[in-house]
């Protein structure tokens, strides 16, 4: 499927100011829009209210707005500047915020702006906790038992039906702002007044607490014609309590068996279905060791902090994809055969792969030397056989940067083009 002809300038709204440990992988990631559909072609608006960024260097979009980050001025830069099309997606939860309120506001109707990437009826159901809570039920998904407040006295009459400690998740927010984890009546007054106030919506999901279960995530990237893959496996390697955002992690998972990554994955592709996102997903499960049972916890239906790792793990330009997506292409044209600085990006995520299983061989974990899939944990497998395998997963490594260099100079065939589409599509009906 080639790119969208009916659109031709795409807005592009940034993140916002930068601060310590969060906001930063949305430079990442609308950098690598703006690169990525100047590329097919299309011209940049960018708004962002912080210069300090390299989404706002002059080079990086054709018009760069450094203006605050409001629906007053992004409708006057709409009505300056006539785009065709609103990516939301890239600039993290201001990016989304800021889309459904001028769709509210009737402002993108006005000038005929489409939304592209994640529609405002997907927002709602990806970020609204009540949207949300309804589809996973109706697609039979578990979820923490949880009410949704918009009062104090509301969420402490939730709370003694739930029993304490309680998660509080105010709706429309990031980096778990507003919120958190209580134990009793007085923190919960404290916690509840302040992520009404933060959330968009004044909503605050009381949730169960799940304190102490695994803490899963999976990046999923989906196309328009529902080509889906995952991208990277995360394993949160502290508990459930403590912030995807400022949790160690490890990609791939090293202690999760194969049984329920593939659980988790047929569930997150059901879910970004449901959803209809175009481009990257992050979806955060939350796996009791004791019982195996599985919870989806929520999703982001936008570039993350995990997404800007798993793109660093794994060599797949998730943000840059997700772009390309939005412009119509699809996983068959723009992913899997797309030419990356040079070097093909499918290439690239095998070359990242095979260094790390085979330095997890080296440890004692049991990967596949090529897909880093987990295959369970060696058992006794002595020092030296250890480093033996380290040697010999070195070698799809090597033939990996020989492959690169000669795909670099002769181009994929046609006829090779179709067989990685087929495999892509083995893998999707698998």
């Amino acid at each position: 499927m080639s790119r969208r002809t009916d659109i031709h300038k795409v807005l592009i709204i940034g993140s916002g100011p930068i601060i310590i440990g969060q906001a930063c992988e949305f430079d990442y990631s609308g950098t690598q829009a703006c690169k990525a559909l100047k590329k097919l072609g299309y011209e940049i608006v960018l708004v962002n209210s912080n210069p300090a960024t390299i989404m706002t260097d002059p080079e990086t979009a054709d018009v760069t707005y450094i203006e605050p980050l409001n629906v007053e001025r992004l409708t006057q830069i709409i009505e300056k500047e006539r785009p065709d099309a609103l990516l939301p997606n890239l600039g993290g939860q201001s990016g989304l915020n800021l889309c459904s309120e001028l769709s509210k506001a009737g402002v993108l109707e006005k000038y005929q702006v489409k939304v592209i990437g994640v529609q405002v009826d997907a927002i709602e159901r990806g970020e609204d906790r009540i949207e949300f809570k309804n589809t996973m039920d109706s697609l039979g998904i578990e979820m923490a038992r949880s009410e949704v407040a918009y009062s104090v006295e509301q969420a402490a009459e939730i709370a003694g039906r739930l029993g304490y400690p309680v998660v509080l998740r105010p709706a429309y927010t990031m980096g778990g702002a507003g919120g958190g984890l209580v134990y009793n009546v007085e923190e919960l007054k404290t916690v509840v007044a302040r992520g009404l106030q933060a959330s968009l919506v004044g909503q605050v999901l009381v949730e169960e607490s799940i304190l102490g279960w695994e803490e899963l995530e999976l990046e999923v990237v989906r196309d328009s014609k529902n080509n889906i893959i995952t991208v990277c496996f995360i394993e949160n390697i502290d508990p459930l309590g403590v912030h995807t955002g400022d949790s160690f992690c490890s990609a791939p998972m090293l202690t999760i068996s194969e049984e329920v990554q593939k659980r988790l994955q047929r569930k997150s592709y059901q879910i970004v279905e449901a959803i209809q996102v175009i481009g990257g997903t992050n979806v955060q499960w939350a796996h009791d060791p004791v019982t195996d049972r599985d919870i989806v916890i929520e999703i982001n239906p936008r570039t993350s902090r995990s997404s800007a790792l798993a793109s660093k793990a794994t060599g797949f330009p998730i943000a840059l994809v997700s772009a390309m997506l939005a412009s119509g292409l699809t996983l068959d044209r723009s992913a899997l055969t797309m030419v990356a600085g040079g070097f093909i990006v499918k290439a690239q995520a095998a070359l990242s792969a095979a260094i790390i299983g085979s330095v997890l061989m080296a440890i004692g974990y049991n990967v596949d030397p090529v897909t880093s899939d987990y295959l369970g944990e060696l058992s006794q497998i002595p020092t030296m056989l250890n480093w033996f395998i380290v040697i010999m997963g070195l070698v799809p490594a090597i033939l990996g940067v020989i492959s690169a260099l000669i795909l670099r100079k002769y181009p994929i065939k046609e006829d090779e083009r179709r067989k990685i589409r087929e495999c892509l599509d083995q893998r999707n009906a698998g």
